[in-house]
């Protein structure tokens, strides 16, 4: 850390001295360059970067320097009339808002991918694959799972999420090929700080028993999923984003009792290319009734209601990598794999996304 404040004193003492000798419009230390380099793609602009005031003298470079507060990038680079972008006045089907485009250099995660729920406000089809490989002591074999999410804001701070849905394909003598449950709910934006990067979301969400029971869905009456979720921009280069919640039974004998803490955290090597690292904790806190394999549960797939989980711990990590495809749209591949000595039905786990964003 002290080396590379003591590198952007350098760049502010030599920016400084050069300034007298480079206009505001060319040159390495000019305005237009920094704007061009900040960390908010396409919101940062001549007006929106500086105040009027500022631009004669070296006001301007001092904020963009001023490194010892918290590694802001450009502390006005995304007013109101700067966020939205080209079009985005524009609700489709009359009612449904564009994504936010203030926290467009933020990119979603990838595991826990039910419950991991991105704290921005989208608009969004979240297309996803997952192949899972079973460990021998559930009886081996491979998951696939091809799911579609999909997120709708209706207001600035208000969006509809249905995150549970899609086919599952199975080799597990234990998990059958046939529909996952489906989910619907609301999720609000409670903190929305796009100068500061901070983003703070709560919601919830009711898992339908619509799904085939072969597939050990449609377990009781279905689950509640209660959960907030934050973000936070670190310099002008990396994210990290948490979420934390539960997954209740709405028939506690018919289904078991989770809690969840999932944490991202990516590095943006370029305009387009993220690296990630994700980890996720599961608890079992209550189990339900069902005493073939007592100890066992689903993971964040399934809910058996094993009557023998409670204590239960699972800890995963996941790597992988996020590239910006056009727009707002996004595609991910991420490899993830139990760090806990329990690993219930994860060995390992491949997952492909793609959200096309509106």
């Amino acid at each position: 850390m002290k080396t590379i404040k003591t590198f952007m004193l350098a760049f502010c003492v030599l920016a400084i001295a050069s300034v007298q000798h480079v206009s505001a419009g060319n040159g390495p230390f000019s305005l237009k360059r920094i704007c061009d380099d900040s960390c908010v793609e396409g919101t940062c602009t001549d007006d929106s970067c500086v105040d009027e005031g500022s631009r004669e003298g070296l006001g301007w470079l001092e904020r963009i320097c001023n490194f010892s507060s918290d590694d802001y990038c450009v502390d006005d680079c995304c007013l109101d009339d700067s966020c939205v972008g080209d079009g985005g006045d524009g609700k489709l089907f009359g009612f449904i808002q564009p994504t936010n485009r203030c926290f467009s250099d933020f990119v979603s995660p990838m595991s826990n991918p039910l419950f991991f729920e991105d704290p921005r406000n989208l608009t969004e089809i979240h297309f996803i694959y997952l192949n899972q490989r079973i460990p021998r002591g559930a009886f081996a074999g491979t998951l696939n799972v091809f799911a579609a999410q999909i997120r709708a804001s209706l207001t600035d701070r208000l969006s509809i999420v249905a995150s549970n849905d899609g086919f599952v394909t199975s080799s597990n003598p234990l998990v059958l090929d046939g529909w996952a449950d489906v989910s619907a709910g609301l999720k609000y934006n409670i903190v929305q700080d796009s100068r500061e990067g901070k983003l703070l979301s709560a919601g919830f969400a009711y898992i339908m028993p619509v799904g085939s029971t072969r597939t050990l869905q449609a377990q009781g009456d279905g689950d509640f999923h209660l959960y907030v979720s934050g973000g936070k921009r670190i310099g002008c280069k990396s994210h990290y984003l948490t979420s934390t919640g539960f997954r209740l039974p709405a028939n506690a004998a018919l289904g078991s009792k989770m809690f969840y803490w999932s944490n991202h955290l990516d590095y943006q090597v370029s305009k387009k290319f993220y690296l990630l690292g994700e980890v996720n904790w599961y608890n079992w806190f209550q189990g339900g009734n069902v005493a073939a394999l007592s100890t066992l549960e689903g993971g964040d797939l399934i809910n058996r209601g094993a009557n023998d989980v409670a204590g239960n711990n699972i800890v995963t990590a996941a790597f992988g990598m996020k590239m910006r495809v056009s727009g707002l749209s996004e595609m991910g591949l991420a490899y993830e794999i139990p760090v806990s000595s329990r690993n219930d039905l994860l060995d390992n786990r491949l997952t492909l996304d793609y959200n096309l964003r509106f």
